[in-house]
């Protein structure tokens, strides 16, 4: 009873995924349950058919509550799409203080002055991540508070998406009978499942391809750099399939999962495939070549508009550590040799990571990544909302105001 449950909601273009885990006292996280089910209403990340989506979602939740055995009442959610855009953004704030002391509120105020930005009236903020903090002309600074200063600037990654494809979801989420703790940009909550300290540090990039959209996450420093959605992934994929060998969508997703291949020279054995005829007509085979050659080109399209991305973002010469590849998309037989191929940098395939017990081994796939890190994203935002309603509780510092009182006695 003492263990705090989380749940995260992945709303993707050809899937809901919801996952439900409990954190104990020790921290460690216990998978209770996971739900899954096909989504027709979302195209590239944006709802486009609310009754379909709440359908799923319901689905979803209620595959999850039967494996958790609770009742899902709240849920942290992501959003992806190219509505999302990203810009940089400085801010700066007095320290008045009496004794110059930085602290968490100067922090937030700091961080409130730099969302004073000129929006269109149809965008909205999402996130506002800082960059580095910068006390009376030292810069490089990560963690200001408790340092002493008078003048204090920042500088942050702002994130912005539109208000009718937020509101949109959120409605979704609100018919199915739930409630919505926190909105999460999806290749940020990824990041929490599959990289970890050290790579964020050396510089890596996150490429999430999922079915309506392919989401681009740059680090270094320990901090995001760069976020980038692009509206391909890999339902373009099943598409190419579609169109060019005259079958079902389907048919085309299956034999995209089972018989794919999105580089040739990996294919050791070109057995042919037979696929079922349509309207009664009679079946006919294919090679793995051929299924290769019309995956192939749409993957390297996504490659080359990842490098690009790159390239834009102005840090290609700090990314030591290459490139993670995570979401269902990347399940392809061959799609980290081809990204390592055209982008020229160390690709590995990224598996969403940090739980210890329950259904752990059914969650160990690409395709589960943004719904763990929306779960330790819940772990990290209620630690800190707790963390302020301590502070707000006890006035602050409670050490600090015991010395005070003693000072003075």
């Amino acid at each position: 009873m003492s263990d705090r449950i989380y749940v995260g909601l992945d709303i993707g273009t050809t899937k809901v995924c919801v996952i439900v885990a409990a954190v104990n006292q020790d921290g460690l996280v216990n998978i209770l349950g996971v739900g899954r089910a096909d989504n027709e209403g979302m195209n590239r990340g944006t709802v486009t058919h609310i009754d379909k989506t709440v359908r799923s979602i319901k689905t979803a939740v209620q595959e999850a509550e039967t494996q958790a055995g609770t009742t899902i009442r709240a849920v942290n959610i992501g959003i992806a799409g190219d509505h999302i855009q990203s810009f940089q953004s400085r801010g700066v704030v007095a320290i008045s203080n009496s004794d110059n002391e930085i602290t968490r509120r100067d922090v937030e105020r700091l961080l409130t002055d730099t969302k004073k930005v000129a929006l269109p009236s149809d965008r909205r903020i999402i996130h506002v991540i800082p960059q580095e903090f910068i006390v009376d002309g030292q810069d490089g600074i990560y963690d200001p508070v408790g340092m002493s200063g008078i003048r204090m600037e920042a500088n942050v990654h702002i994130i912005t998406g539109s208000v009718t494809a937020t509101q949109t979801l959120y409605k979704c989420v609100e018919r199915a009978g739930l409630e919505v703790n926190d909105l999460v940009l999806e290749p940020l909550a990824s990041s929490y499942s599959v990289l970890n300290e050290e790579e964020k540090e050396v510089g890596i990039v996150l490429v999430d391809i999922g079915g309506g959209t392919t989401d681009v996450a740059i680090f270094e420093d320990k901090t995001i750099r760069h976020t980038s959605v692009l509206a391909i992934a890999g339902k373009k994929v099943t598409e190419d399939i579609r169109k060019g060998l005259g079958i079902l969508n389907e048919d085309a997703e299956k034999l995209k999962r089972e018989h794919g291949c999105a580089f040739l020279p990996e294919i050791v054995n070109d057995t042919p495939i037979t696929l079922r005829g349509i309207g009664g007509r009679k079946p006919m085979e294919i090679s793995k070549s051929l299924l290769c050659q019309i995956i192939q080109p749409r993957m390297e399209e996504i490659f080359e508009i990842v490098g690009l991305e790159i390239k834009r973002s102005g840090y290609s010469r700090h990314l030591h550590s290459g490139i993670v590849l995570t979401g269902g998309g990347s399940l392809i037989t061959g799609t980290t040799s081809l990204a390592r191929e055209v982008l020229g940098m160390p690709v590995k395939l990224g598996l969403p990571d940090g739980f210890s017990g329950g259904l752990n081994t059914e969650v160990e796939n690409p395709i589960y990544s943004t719904g763990i890190g929306l779960i330790m994203h819940g772990m990290k935002y209620q630690a800190s909302v707790l963390s302020k309603e301590y502070n707000s509780k006890f006035g602050g510092n409670i050490f600090k105001k015991m010395i005070d009182w003693f000072n003075d006695l």
